[in-house]
């Protein structure tokens, strides 16, 4: 079992945070959420509420002295899910300004799995230079963009499209992303 970090920002599309969480969880992981305040209003609004049911922890996004601010912690990753443009800049710029940011900016200082899926759009010149940054840096970026090719049956399967993305950039081992996907889907392995 791993240890995974899950941040949740106020950017729509709780969704993708649900069932990153539920996955990572029905495969044996462990997860901490730190969810932004614009975050749980989103998470409520979009009746999401289950997300926390597949937590394990959830520290103030505020409490600078959780484990997850420390490089020393054991942690396997993170996903920022869905992630907002306005988080996605303070990580791309190290501010630290809360524990989400700084959790993120640990994974990219201790060379661990970040993954960031903004669900923003369009971009402007300010969030592709972000973005770059961030991949330079070391983290993977992921739009919120979904495939159809693979027709899928409902919202689920179609917001499991992107978060299998995610889960394999986690490092996920993908004879645990096969007990996710459809059989016939196993390409995107």
């Amino acid at each position: 079992m791993s240890r995974f970090i899950l941040g949740v920002t106020g950017a729509s599309g709780a969704i993708y945070a649900t069932r990153v969480a539920m996955h990572l969880k029905q495969l044996g992981h462990s997860v901490t959420a730190l969810v932004t305040s614009p975050g749980r209003d989103v998470v409520a609004y979009e009746g999401q509420n289950a997300l926390y049911e597949h937590c394990d922890e959830m520290p103030d996004v505020n409490d600078f002295f959780a484990e997850c601010a420390s490089g020393s912690a054991d942690y396997a990753g993170m996903a920022v899910v869905p992630c907002s443009m306005g988080t996605l800049g303070r990580i791309a710029h190290g501010t630290s300004d809360n524990l989400l940011v700084r959790s993120a900016d640990v994974c990219l200082k201790e060379r661990r799995p970040l993954v960031i899926v903004p669900r923003e759009m369009p971009y402007n010149l300010i969030h592709l230079e972000n973005m770059e940054r961030l991949t330079r840096a070391g983290a993977v970026v992921i739009a919120a963009s979904p495939q159809f090719y693979s027709k899928p049956a409902s919202i689920e399967e179609l917001v499991d499209s992107v978060v299998v993305k995610v889960l394999k950039h986690l490092g996920i081992p993908a004879e645990q992303l096969k007990k996710i996907v459809k059989p016939w889907n196993n390409e995107q392995l």
